[in-house]
């Protein structure tokens, strides 16, 4: 059964109820315009939900210039959505729905209660007081021949007509949570400029072996600094944590690297992670503990009690390290301070914290309307962008459904 709707002249449909679908929403409303928005899942904000799970990132609380350098090839697109709506705004809008914020100390900005649920239903309460509609169970199948828009629904085919449309339909990670990607042909069928989605804030592919997988998957690393060379020939070097997995390895210093270790795999077949083990040693200090003579004790004991090294950081020395290197002290030492890991690929797109590429900013207007399809807005991780996790994903996703349902309301004012 196919049934159609024709919203009025002064209506504008958002796809997604995502935070940048959500953002257009409320922008929209407070235009003026009357907002339906439709979702192909159950409910509202599920990636969002599961993004607070451990405690809801909002934003982070750097100062500008680095803030924005999280942006990388994209920065010159994303200043302007920042700068019309950066993190003390998100801040402050979090503020109005009652949902007061504080800054951790690695500078990451958290609601006070740490979750997601709350903000988000004091959230939805407000677009529906605003007379925002949501339509759930409504996936977006693209347009008719007549420029209607298509819907599957549990009912059956609903085609709508609208004035605008925003599309922030998401990436192309956690499918299940409704960001599947599909979307992408749609638009590339109908001449819009996008790029192929791929993993971001993800895991890679190590080849461990049967022993160090069974022993250590699952554990964290830490402390230690995590070293890499781009193919532009630059060197970033970061410190925190990850940990062992099945696979590979993941977690938030590999995520803050995985721009430019997935960019070099693509480039150059693999990419050599170099991790210092040891970050609170210098070189010839380190050198000369390991050198002292460790009498009768074994050499896994003598290298935990000269230098603290143990457990899965021990493991990781075995699984690289040669037993000639082992048994010469000046270049165990540099194996602690310079293991190399070796990446074989990133893990599959749908295990990724976002994804990378989508539609291409360079056929938008800066309104961030699709040139190609006039009327037709973008916003949030369907962009082509990419950020770290930290808030900035998040903080890009607001600012650019903010400005996306903005664009709407002056496009349809124009």
């Amino acid at each position: 059964m196919t049934f159609s709707i024709n919203l009025q002249s002064r209506t504008v449909a958002v796809i997604g109820g995502g935070p940048a679908g959500l953002m257009a929403a409320e922008a929209l409303s407070r235009g003026g315009v009357r907002v339906e928005l439709f979702d192909a899942m159950p409910s509202l904000g599920r990636k969002f939900l599961l993004a607070g799970k451990g405690g809801l990132n909002l934003t982070h609380a750097e100062p500008l210039e680095p803030f924005l350098s999280r942006y990388g090839a994209r920065r010159a697109e994303i200043a302007p959505l920042l700068a019309a709506f950066g993190a003390d705004d998100l801040r402050g809008w979090a503020r109005e729905l009652g949902v007061e914020t504080f800054v951790g100390s690695s500078g990451r900005v958290f609601p006070v209660e740490k979750k997601a649920a709350p903000l988000l239903r004091a959230w939805l309460h407000r677009l529906r007081q605003a007379g925002v509609k949501f339509h759930v169970r409504h996936r977006w199948q693209g347009w008719d021949e007549g420029g209607a828009l298509r819907f599957a629904t549990p009912h059956g085919e609903q085609r709508v007509e609208a004035a605008a449309v925003v599309l922030a339909l998401g990436g192309g990670s956690w499918a299940k949570l409704g960001s599947d990607g599909a979307w992408l042909p749609v638009l590339e069928q109908r001449g819009v400029a996008v790029a192929r989605l791929r993993p971001a804030n993800c895991g890679f592919d190590v080849g461990w072996s049967e022993h160090f997988r069974s022993r250590f998957a699952g554990q964290p690393v830490k402390p230690v600094v995590a070293a890499f060379t781009d193919t532009s020939g630059v060197e970033i070097r970061k410190q925190g944590e990850f940990v062992v997995t099945e696979n590979g390895v993941e977690g938030s210093l590999i995520y803050a690297l995985s721009a430019p270790l997935r960019d070099t795999i693509e480039s150059r077949g693999s990419a050599t992670l170099s991790l210092d083990l040891a970050p609170g040693w210098e070189l010839p200090r380190l050198t000369e503990a390991l050198a002292h003579p460790r009498g009768s004790r074994s050499l896994s004991s003598h290298i935990q009690s000269r230098a603290g090294i143990k457990g899965v950081k021990m493991g990781l020395l075995r699984e690289v390290v040669t037993a000639n290197d082992f048994a010469d002290p000046t270049r165990l030492a540099a194996a602690l301070k310079a293991l190399p890991l070796a990446l074989s690929s990133p893990r599959p797109l749908d295990e990724a914290i976002s994804s990378a590429g989508g539609v291409k900013f360079e056929g938008l207007d800066e309104r961030l309307m699709i040139r190609a399809l006039p009327g037709v807005f973008c916003a949030g991780e369907m962009l082509d962008w990419e950020a770290p996790t930290g808030g900035y994903l998040l903080t890009g996703c607001f600012a650019s459904g903010r400005a996306a349902g903005l664009g709407a309301l002056e496009w349809l004012g124009g």
